[in-house]
């Protein structure tokens, strides 16, 4: 196989949950370029629509399901319409996720379950749906976990958010054990951890330290609209088919300091 024939997706379904917006979109993006065909999940459906016109405004076909992972309930009914729509799923990429920032002592019950229902139950319910109904008897798949650089350290500066360095820390190993169990079955399980990138959930915490964080950081820069295109294509594509159970800090080199 030639290397340029690697990293083509033609033909495959990829599920992206988080796709509406920011980093979801823009790797929902990046698989379509290559070839994928895309179904994008998330809360809203005014901005998955938007998302939609966009991703097919660059010639990618693009499905939308409305479905709200911080119930368990939504995970079945999810898979049933990307199915419907689109007969498999051979790329399922865990990005949705959100935060909190409070200080441990004082941290809201409905906060920490928010972010772990979230950020760690999710991923795994949906990586079992697509696993059993997809994966595993076709023996192949690319699940791709969106950690974070926060699952490797105690905190990011003066960031007060235990919940998501906490279950960005299990999504690392969550990944591990998966990849670990699943090797059998020829799926690959892999997880690309972020540093700062302008986003929603990010804004306010930039709004004040942005300067500093990119003094922080070797590369003297933040993530920008193109810096995981690469990274999501490369663990989804038959270049990276003898990787399993690792993580990718996209992050300037902020994590190595």
């Amino acid at each position: 196989m030639q290397v340029r024939d690697m990293f083509e997706l033609g033909g495959q379904v990829a599920l992206v949950t988080g796709g509406s917006r920011g980093l979801g979109l823009q790797m929902a993006q990046a698989l379509g370029e290559m070839g994928c065909r895309v179904v994008i999940t998330a809360r809203k459906a005014d901005e998955l629509a938007e998302a939609q016109r966009h991703l097919q405004g660059l010639g990618i076909e693009a499905t939308t399901v409305v479905s709200d992972l911080q119930h368990a309930a939504s995970v079945a009914p999810l898979v049933d319409a990307a199915l419907a729509a689109c007969g498999t799923i051979d790329i399922l990429v865990n990005n949705a996720g959100a935060t909190w920032g409070a200080p441990a002592e004082d941290y809201p019950d409905e906060a920490w379950h928010k972010v772990m229902n979230l950020n760690v139950t999710a991923p795994f319910f949906l990586a079992r749906e697509v696993g059993k109904r997809c994966m595993i008897p076709r023996k192949s798949g690319k699940i791709i976990n969106i950690a974070s650089i926060a699952g490797l350290k105690g905190a990011l500066g003066p960031m007060q958010a235990i919940a998501y360095n906490t279950s960005k820390a299990a999504a690392i190993n969550f990944t591990r054990a998966l990849a670990a169990e699943w090797g059998k079955y020829g799926i690959n399980v892999n997880a690309i951890c972020p540093g700062f990138f302008p986003s929603k959930m990010s804004a306010g915490l930039l709004d004040k330290l942005g300067q500093a964080v990119i003094d922080h950081t070797p590369l003297h820069r933040l993530g920008d609209d193109d810096d995981l295109k690469g990274a999501v294509v490369f663990l989804a594509s038959a270049a990276a088919r003898h990787i399993t159970g690792q993580y990718l800090a996209v992050d300037g080199g902020s994590s190595v300091v």
